[in-house]
């Protein structure tokens, strides 16, 4: 009767804190899921049509966030989520996209289209609830919550990193024709359906007109070195539908400057970015000052590289598409228990048998 008490004691104490960690987006599955990956801080004056994901703080001028509708999230996520503070002029969510913050929300909310779920960790200013689903002080009642948004962008900044990484390992399939100021890619896809191009960033200075004809490849690595980015070029013809199948991957690059419409996904997740113009595509940075839109056709070839690295230990998968979820404290506690329950009924059999 005695190890009965204590064990349903050891089971009431680990109940409260059982969970299981939602699945953390990583790798290709995080360019197909959000519009916007900023690891960093993110300043805007301007919108995003698709998902956006803020490390950082969130500040600037009024900005827009979802402003057309999205095909549902694999792995339901809001239109917004910021792991910090959310700052300066009021934010306007859209469609219902909803919404989760880990810090405070100075700035308010405009939620518009659709009920919509907004979860703080901190406190909730100037937002008019309404018919609303809306929750702050999250960081008190469920620590979870922001340790959750926490390990999210962990485990995002580092698989950004290798992935790009893994594209700058490719060996090139084609080269970049140059005549006078037009740069041509044909791309040549190779046995996995990838075509890849190397270049410079002064090979960008080289041209201003860029003609892309991927072939049909299901995706088009375009690897730029270099470490200051300048993206001024336009792109001729009918260039609709690059960002779905074109990746330019700097994975060197520590600042880059955007003035120009762009097509094409932009990945470089170290580089502190301005854009002025908008990106038709999925786009990581490390930090942006955003003056430009952020256009939908996300990201969805099926390609992944072969991290260079090994796994992240912080829970995701390096290089991978497939999330990695991350056990609770509380689950491991609860094998613990289930494991002094295994032992407990040996010992009784011995007992009986002696």
């Amino acid at each position: 009767m005695k190890h009965r008490l204590v064990l349903a004691g050891l089971v009431a104490v680990a109940m409260p804190s059982i969970a299981i960690a939602d699945p953390l987006v990583v790798g290709i599955d995080a360019l197909k899921e959000w519009n916007l990956i900023v690891l960093g801080d993110l300043t805007s004056s301007s919108e995003v049509e698709g998902r956006t994901f803020v490390g950082g703080n969130l500040s600037g001028n009024s900005s827009n966030y979802q402003i057309r509708t999205v095909p549902a999230s694999t792995y339901a996520l809001p239109g917004l989520t910021v792991v910090g503070d959310v700052l300066g002029g009021t934010k306007n969510l859209n469609n219902g996209s909803g919404a989760l913050v880990g810090g405070n929300v100075q700035s308010g909310f405009n939620l518009n289209g659709g009920i919509q779920t907004v979860k703080v960790g901190g406190s909730l200013s100037n937002t008019n609830i309404n018919q609303n689903v809306v929750q702050s002080g999250l960081g008190n009642s469920d620590p979870g919550f922001v340790a959750g948004l926490t390990q999210q962008k962990t485990v995002l900044a580092s698989s950004m990193t290798d992935l790009s990484n893994g594209y700058a390992a490719l060996s090139p399939t084609a080269q970049v024709s140059i005549a006078g100021n037009r740069a041509t890619f044909n791309a040549v896809a190779n046995a996995d359906g990838v075509g890849v191009f190397n270049l410079t960033a002064a090979d960008l200075t080289r041209f201003g007109e860029i003609a892309f004809n991927t072939n049909g490849a299901d995706t088009v690595i375009v690897n730029v070195s270099g470490s200051a980015i300048q993206l001024n070029d336009n792109f001729l013809g009918n260039a609709t539908g690059l960002g779905e199948h074109v990746i330019w991957n700097f994975p060197d690059a520590t600042s880059l400057t955007l003035s120009t419409a762009w097509k094409g996904s932009v990945l470089a997740p170290k580089a502190a970015a301005v854009t002025g113009n908008y990106i038709e595509g999925s786009a990581v940075f490390g930090s942006l000052i955003q003056n430009g839109e952020f256009h939908l056709g996300t990201y969805i070839g099926t390609y992944t590289p072969t991290a260079p690295n090994p796994p992240s230990s912080s829970g995701g998968s390096s290089g991978g598409g497939s999330p990695t979820p991350v056990p609770e404290p509380g689950s491991l506690l609860m094998m613990a228990v289930g494991l002094g329950l295994m032992a407990m009924v040996a010992w009784r059999r011995r007992s009986v048998s002696a």
